[in-house]
């Protein structure tokens, strides 16, 4: 069993270059490491990694052999099973390399990764973001696409668990832009998932729902996380601000058989259906479920969930009442006169619901289409598909689009 002053021997032997020959050199630190780690006494080991570190950062030491050495001090590292000591020792060779940074490029990467993977055991998330953001990938080594989009996710997913969308998403965005040059399904999938995260942090629940929907159908992704997406795909659509964007997105999710699995699907139900959504529905144990941020307060002092309900049930009435008056709005919100005229005019001038308010009257007028305005919609719908689908044979088969015409004609 070797002895500290034993290393601290053969350490002062190497900082003395006692010999110069490379292979020699490199022999002796390669018997170090294993002597090191034998020591009984944490600080022992602590003083005596470092003590390496010193030697090899060293402008005097070649660089072949320093960035083989420190190669080597992270592999050293990841076998140490004290945590404290590879935190400790980590950190201290990243502070000595940085000066040099360029010429350990890829020591730097591996350290910071394993550094960072510590740090995410213990939940310390931003710590473990704020190390992978050192990797440099501007600098002289070319990293693979797949490993920069896969660092920047990592990054953006750290983010995520401690609450910094904001952060997030700028790595998202770079992650985006390598989407296309990388072929790793999983990683792309992955960043969706983050993608949707951030849309559902930002209250965008209706970009979020189709994200959500969108992994869901991954046949490469496990059965029980499919079911977990489409479950955050209804609670962010119930979550929605009501209007047509979260009416089509709640016609796909109603439609969908695995829906009924969900123990959210009778709120789903009365919004896809338009009832009237009443304090009691269920709507308690649905709250329980929403994650953190899902929880919090809007600008006028209510939930999300409570702000949703609220313009689904005025929805829901412009479709029963061609007028009602503020203060029976309000009673059939369960919000104050004065509110309910706010919710209304909001989704009115947002183009959420049609209707107009008379304010001397303290009136809310709904406008609801014809059923013949509505026939002649769809019917200019299906005209302009057929046109799109006749332009796409002309496009394709220009010969025999002329053939048909002719004969058509003659």
């Amino acid at each position: 069993m070797p002895t500290l002053s034993d290393i601290q021997a053969e350490i002062g032997a190497l900082s003395s270059r006692q010999t110069t020959n490379q292979t020699q050199l490199a022999d002796k630190f390669k018997g170090i490491w294993p002597e090191i780690l034998k020591l009984t006494s944490h600080d022992d080991i602590e003083t005596s990694l470092c003590a390496l570190v010193d030697i090899l950062v060293n402008e005097d030491m070649s660089v072949v052999t320093s960035r083989q050495q420190l190669s080597e001090l992270v592999n050293c590292l990841q076998a140490v099973d004290n945590v404290l000591i590879v935190k400790s020792v980590g950190l201290y060779a990243l502070e000595k390399m940085q000066p040099r940074v360029l010429s350990f490029e890829d020591q730097v990467a591996s350290l910071r990764q394993h550094l960072a993977s510590i740090y995410e055991k213990e939940h310390n998330w931003r710590q473990a973001a704020s190390i992978l953001v050192g990797i440099k990938f501007d600098g002289q080594k070319k990293y693979t696409s797949e490993y920069k989009m896969e660092t920047y996710l990592k990054i953006a997913r750290l983010y995520l668990e401690d609450d910094d969308p904001v952060e997030a998403e700028s790595y998202i965005n770079r992650s985006g832009l390598l989407c296309h040059d990388v072929k790793n399904e999983k990683l792309n999938i992955l960043y969706k998932v983050c993608y949707a995260r951030v849309q559902d942090y930002r209250r965008k629940f209706v970009d979020a729902a189709q994200r959500y929907i969108e992994i869901s159908f991954k046949t490469i992704v496990d059965p029980s996380e499919r079911i977990e997406a489409l479950k955050m795909a209804i609670a962010c659509a119930i979550l929605a601000g009501a209007g047509q964007q979260r009416s089509r997105i709640l016609a796909t999710l109603y439609k969908d058989e695995r829906s009924q699995q969900v123990a959210s699907f009778p709120i789903l139900e009365k919004m896809y259906l338009e009832r009237i959504i009443k304090r009691g529905d269920d709507l308690k144990d649905f709250e329980n479920s929403l994650q953190a941020h899902q929880k919090a307060l809007t600008a006028d002092n209510i939930t999300i969930l409570e702000s949703a309900v609220i313009e689904h049930n005025l929805l829901s009435a412009s479709k029963l009442y061609v007028n009602i008056s503020f203060d029976e709005l309000g009673a059939l919100l369960g919000v104050s006169a004065e509110n309910a005229e706010k919710f209304a005019s909001q989704m009115i001038s947002e183009g959420r619901m049609e209707g107009s308010i008379d304010q001397l009257a303290r009136f809310v007028h709904f406008e609801t289409s014809s059923q013949t305005q509505l026939w002649d919609q769809q019917i200019r719908q299906v005209c302009s598909q057929v046109n799109d689908i006749v332009n796409r044979i002309a496009t394709a088969h220009p010969e025999w689009t002329a053939n048909a015409l002719d004969s058509q004609m003659t």
